[in-house]
């Protein structure tokens, strides 16, 4: 899919990979970008259009759904991460209501609009959906949950026209990764890669040196063969009651 002349809604715009994936967008002639943010700011190309988008808040998502006509790509990157340890259950359930129910709450709410234009759902997750770091377990585990449910979305509204991206990156030079000292990939770097990805038609972008790094084995892997033979149960689900 070329995001020439398309409409982008982006979560989680205001910093880091959001904002660059804004930035991105318009360079490659979206027509219409929605930054959604919980305080949305000004943005000099007439383009972008800010849009008030707490993804814990079942009221502003349906707002904001209300409010944007059509839209061809919605990417969920809105993110929260946290380094409590499994002890804390409330840290937890922070993490689950943004990363995992937000994703949720917002991709039901504008998929109306995605299955009209046959458009595209980009998760933004994380290589800790698919390895934990101990350093972040209870992100680890939203993540790991986020990307099983990219998963059982990619099969259950391919039916629709409607491509599910799951973006699984490496550490990326954001204010959630300032701590850790790694190598961090660039927030604009990723978002070239993202978008590249989905032009490309890739079902999981990764889209940092690190991420690249295991990218090979996970295309022919095990995990991936396994999504692909669940996927073909569908037809022979009973049908819901």
């Amino acid at each position: 899919m070329s995001i020439a002349g398309k409409t982008i809604l982006v979560t989680g715009a205001n910093r880091g990979i959001g904002q660059a994936l804004v930035e991105e967008a318009l360079s490659r002639g979206a027509e219409r970008v929605y930054a959604g943010t919980r305080r949305p700011l000004p943005h000099t190309d007439g383009r972008v259009t800010p849009l008030t988008l707490d993804v814990t808040s079942t009221e502003e998502v349906q707002a904001a759904a209300e409010s944007v006509a059509s839209l061809d790509v919605l990417i969920n990157n809105a993110g929260l991460a946290l380094y409590e340890d499994l002890s804390d259950r409330a840290a937890l359930e922070r993490l689950l209501a943004v990363n995992l129910y937000g994703t949720y709450g917002v991709t039901q709410a504008f998929l109306p609009l995605l299955t009209a234009s046959k458009g595209a759902i980009v998760n933004v997750l994380s290589l800790a959906a698919v390895a934990a770091v101990p350093v972040m377990p209870a992100y680890s585990v939203s993540k790991a949950a986020a990307f099983s449910l990219s998963q059982s979305m990619r099969a259950l509204l391919a039916g629709r026209g409607v491509r599910v991206h799951a973006v699984l990156s490496g550490p990326v030079d954001t204010d959630m990764t300032r701590v850790l000292d790694v190598p961090k990939a660039a927030p604009d770097s990723v978002a070239r890669s993202i978008f590249d990805g989905v032009d490309k038609g890739e079902e999981d972008i990764f889209p940092d040196p690190l991420a690249e790094s295991v990218a090979d084995g996970w295309h022919g892997g095990v995990a991936k063969a396994l999504e692909r033979q669940n996927a073909t149960l569908l037809g022979a689900a009973p049908a819901a009651s």
